[in-house]
Formats: structure tokens, sequence, C-alpha cells
């Protein structure tokens, strides 16, 4: 039996600001129960909901040492759909509405959360084989776990992976502070080590001491070795590249699946998508006071709409978009600056541009269903869902050529019949626009061959089941 311990700051369906909550909350569920014991530890937010609460159960608590203090450390414990979950309680760290903020006061919590999360696999006597790290607020884990941990017996054999969701976010301050913070040694705040150009970096912590490296997709861990994508660590992250694995994210696919899918207007299949799919399009043009029109070339954004995500672009191009015959659908929240832009381009197209500027999982899946194509031109994406929802829903995706979209998105090519969606290589408006225009142009003249490339898109498999085939031979090699 394989023992697995996930420690991360985030999983669904209990909190969510990101993708990484999908991987925490739904891998562990994929294993086999007969061959691994995959348990997760995240605190024990105030903001969680109370349905979750109620059901929480008091395991123990103890006290211990972090920094110059003593800090209490409760254990609240739940089982969700087979996996045990395990909630890391200290009203001090976790209180508040949101679950970052500051970032100071961030990295105090999680040099405590990470420490925690270790010890607390003592008391509640799990012996885990592999800790599985996420992201910068599970950074520290590695570095407990081969330093203040390592003359324990209880630890000495455990190894630890470390997962990159964005590489961006590092867990940087002064080295001082998340000394202090840490209680961590002196000799691990030097530039081989947590040292990252004067200041600490946490993320930077796991990545030196952690056994494996994963991060969300080949291509991204590719782009993180050099210096365009590797925000400072490509120089660490080419010297440990043999143990960096990438492995694409999947989504589930009995959530997003447009055969069973109770949140959209008609329910459709591979079989009979040329049919009924058109019918979720005149109910969304419908829901949000578009003209209904069957043949309308339907765009769709659905995303954070921060500077990540390639939005500057679209901005450049969409009165070039925005011709006769197509229809631009928005879902998102971010910088003012973006939703302000689509809200504008709303006023000034009024029959053409739908700016939902909030965010709804429903309207999420109502989208999916009605868009011909899913744009998602991104300067970076380390994986990206939005793509692999839409592929499912015979949505075909325009993407920008990085990260996970050019692992998961094949470009059409009408020479050979092949491709699943569109893409662009370049950041440039220039090539995003021709993309667009190319994608309009196969969608209304060559109907037979679009059709063909949604049918090859419902194919696709990106479930959980492939990606966990993954990490099982990875968990076996370590």
């Amino acid at each position: 039996m394989k023992k697995i311990a996930y420690i991360a700051s985030e999983c669904v369906p209990f909190i969510k600001t990101g993708g990484l909550a999908d991987v925490v909350g739904t891998l562990p569920r994929i294993f086999d129960k007969k061959e691994y014991d995959v348990r997760v530890i995240i605190p024990n937010y105030m903001c969680l909901p109370a349905k979750y609460k109620e059901k929480m159960k008091y395991l123990t608590h103890f006290y211990m040492d972090i920094g110059w203090k003593q800090q209490y450390v409760g254990v609240m414990y739940l089982e969700y759909e087979g996996v045990p979950v395990y909630f890391i309680d200290n009203e001090y760290y976790f209180n508040g509405f949101s679950i970052y903020g500051d970032i100071k006061w961030d990295i105090e919590k999680f040099c405590y959360f990470s420490k925690a999360a270790l010890s607390m696999l003592q008391a509640v006597n799990f012996q885990a084989d592999i800790v599985h790290c996420h992201d910068w607020q599970a950074g520290l884990v590695p570095v407990y776990l081969k330093t203040l941990f390592a003359s324990s017996p209880f630890y000495r054999n455990m190894k630890s992976i470390m997962t990159i969701h964005n590489l961006k976010f590092q867990g940087r301050w002064d080295v001082n502070t998340i000394q202090q913070y840490s209680g961590l040694p002196d000799y691990v705040f030097t530039p081989d080590k947590l040292e990252m150009y004067k200041d600490a970096s946490m993320l930077k912590g796991g990545l030196v001491y952690a056994d494996k490296i994963t991060t969300v997709s080949n291509t991204y861990a590719y782009e993180i070795q050099t210096m365009e994508y590797g925000e400072g660590l490509e120089g660490l992250l080419s010297a440990r590249n043999q143990s960096l694995w990438g492995i694409v994210n999947g989504i589930d696919y009995n959530d997003y699946n447009p055969a069973t899918d109770t949140k959209i207007n008609t329910k459709y299949t591979k079989n009979n998508f040329k049919k009924n799919k058109v019918k979720n399009k005149l109910a969304l043009q419908k829901e949000l006071g578009l003209p209904e029109d069957p043949n309308a070339y339907m765009i769709g954004i659905i995303s954070r709409l921060t500077d990540q995500k390639g939005l500057d672009l679209v901005d450049q191009t969409m009165n070039d978009i925005c011709l006769d015959g197509t229809q631009f659908v928005v879902l998102g929240t971010g910088d003012s600056r973006y939703e302000d832009m689509f809200r504008y381009y709303q006023r000034i197209h009024p029959a053409k541009v739908s700016a939902n500027i909030y965010y709804s999982d429903d309207l999420s899946h109502r989208i999916y269903a009605a868009c011909d194509t899913m744009l998602v031109p991104s300067r970076f994406e380390p994986c990206g869902l939005t793509q692999l929802m839409a592929l499912r829903y015979g949505t075909l995706p325009l993407v920008r050529e990085t990260g996970g979209l050019k692992d998961t998105v094949v470009p059409y090519n009408e020479y050979e019949g092949t491709g699943t969606g569109f893409s662009f290589a370049n950041y440039s408006k220039y090539e995003l626009l021709n993309t667009i225009n190319y994608s309009r142009h196969i969608f209304f003249d060559c109907k037979s061959e679009w059709e063909k490339m949604q049918k090859r898109a419902m194919e696709q498999d990106y479930s959980w089941g492939n990606s966990a085939k993954i990490y099982d031979q990875l968990y076996s090699q370590i």
C-alpha cells in the first residue's frame, strides 16, 4: 500500500481560487483504493462553507515551536468521497473572509501551515511514503523534511514531490523575515538553497529540497527552464531537469459531460451534436439578449481577466473581430482595466458582445455548450483547463501555442484533415486576428470539415484517469 499525503492551500469542493484546487481535490479520488492510501491536508479557513464545517470532527491538537513562539495546531477531519481530509485548525492564522491577502501575512501563515501539516502526520500516526506539496504555500515542507525533521525516525524515509502550478507566485520576502517565521537554520538561506536575489523564496526551497518536481504540462516543464518563462528560477530548474516531470491536468468527465449536463439547455453527444448543439446557442443568445441566429459564429472567453490571459491582444483586435455574423461572449472577473474594456465593447457593439463580469459555474457550462470557438490567447499558461472543457463540448479551442495549450490542442490542418482546434505561435495581435479570421472562414465555408473537427475534439480524453496513470509511475519510481 502506497501512502501519500497531499499538502496544499486549497482543494475542491472546500475552497478554490484556481486550477490547483481541482488537482488536489480530484486526483486523490482517482487512485485505486487497494493500492493507495491518499490523504489531503489543507488549512481550516474560517471562510469554508458551513455545510462542510458541520461535518468535521475534532481529532487532536498539540503545540508546536515555530520561529520564536509556540503555536496551537488543531486537527479537524472529514472523509469526502472516500478521501480522508485533514484541516489544520488555528484561528489566528486562518480567520478572515478570503484565503489570501497581504503577502507578508500569507508568508507567515504558510510557514506555520507547512510545519504544522508535517507535524500533524505523526500526531495522527499517518507515516506517509510521499508528501506531495503544491505551489509555494507548501514549499517549505520538503525543506523541513530534510532539516528539522531529518533526525526523527518517523520522517526519515519520507520522500517529497513539489508541484508547480504557476511559477509566477513564489512566496518571496526578505531573508530575516522568512527565517524568523519559519525557524529554519541559517545554512538553508544561501544562494544555492532558499536565497534568491537577496530575498528568500519558499517555492525555491521546495524545488531545491524535493526529491521530484512536477508541473502541469510537458511544454511548461520545458518553458520554465528558459529565461522567458523561468521567473528567475530557470537555472535551478535546468539543473534539476532530470527530476522534472510534466504531467498535464485533467478535468472531471462526469461534471463536464454534454450528454448528461443538467446545467445546459439541450444535452448532446458526439453522435447527435450537429442537430442539438445549436439549440444551446439559441438558448444562450436569448438569455444574454443577443440576436437569435443559429448561423452566427459565436466566440467565448471564460477566464480570469488578467494580463497573463492575453487580453491586451483581444483589446487591440476587438473591433476587427466584431464583424457581421460574429458574436462574442465573455464570462469572468479580474483586473478592472479588462472588466471595463469588455463592458465598453458591449456598449459599442450591443448586438455582438455580451460581457458577463462575474463568475457563475452554471453559466460557464451553458457557454461551453453554446459557443463555436473558445478563445485562450494566453501570454503563458502552465496547463489551462478551459480548452479541455471546450474540447469536451465540441467547442473548438483557439489558443496560443504555450504551456498546456500547446500540449492539448492539435491545430487544424486542412490538407491532412486533422486537428481539434486552432493555434498561433507568437504573442502578436496580427497572428491572433489572422487565426480568428481563418477559423471563421472554416466555420462559414467548410461546414463539414468544421463538424469533423468537432467530433475529433469530443473524442479526446483529458479525464483525470490518464494523468493518474503517469502520477502512478512517478510515485512508483520514488
